[in-house]
């Protein structure tokens, strides 16, 4: 007999996850992040222009598309959704390649926020969100071989290095590869049941 009971899937222990809303605030916030061209330097193929109000509108639109598209937020004492701290992703893959049951995860992190550990607990969450709720059996996500620390990142949460792309993206002069890293659902459960995690509620 089964002992799971409803349960809010959208909090990990620090961070609240919601919906991007048609506000200004979210607008004002998703320009925020799209305009940091240091942090997009290390995560989007885009040539690098300084961003637009009308691009990062555009990017607010897909993350309403998305498998899963997310404001992560950092809730207080007088707020319990709080105060927005990045965007996560879960691609939408096309409807004939549903059988695949895998996405492409991708995340930002405002500035300010940046080296709390808030990009390791929603990339930890989307992993128990895509294997225990959307019921996928792959989750890969995407780095360049100059950005070490996103790779020591995903190594700690356990995606493996899959391929490398040669000289995949021209960036300061010189040629760079893509690096794509993968888990998949059993490798995933493994872990967490070694760490000793309940795997039916948010972890």
């Amino acid at each position: 007999m089964s002992t799971v009971k409803p349960f809010d899937p959208f909090h990990s222990k620090r961070l609240v996850y919601r919906a991007v809303e048609d506000s200004q605030e979210d607008g004002a916030f998703v320009h925020a992040i799209q305009r940091d061209a240091e942090a997009q330097s290390g995560s989007s193929y885009g040539l690098l222009r300084p961003e637009s109000i009308k691009n990062s509108n555009d990017f607010k639109e897909h993350i309403t598309k998305c498998l899963l598209g997310v404001i992560i937020c950092l809730p207080n004492e007088n707020d319990p959704v709080g105060e927005p701290v990045g965007i996560l992703c879960l691609k939408a893959n096309p409807p004939s390649w549903a059988p695949h049951r895998w996405t492409d995860v991708s995340i930002d992190i405002l500035r300010k926020h940046q080296g709390n550990g808030y990009g390791n607990e929603a990339i930890s969450w989307s992993l128990w969100w895509a294997f225990q709720m959307a019921g996928l059996h792959r989750v890969q996500i995407q780095a360049f071989s100059f950005n070490t620390g996103a790779s020591k990142l995903y190594e700690r949460l356990g995606f493996q290095l899959e391929g490398r792309i040669r000289h995949h993206m021209w960036f300061a002069g010189q040629w760079h590869d893509g690096l794509i890293y993968g888990i998949l659902e059993d490798e995933w459960r493994d872990v967490q049941r070694k760490a000793g995690r309940d795997l039916t509620s948010c972890i």
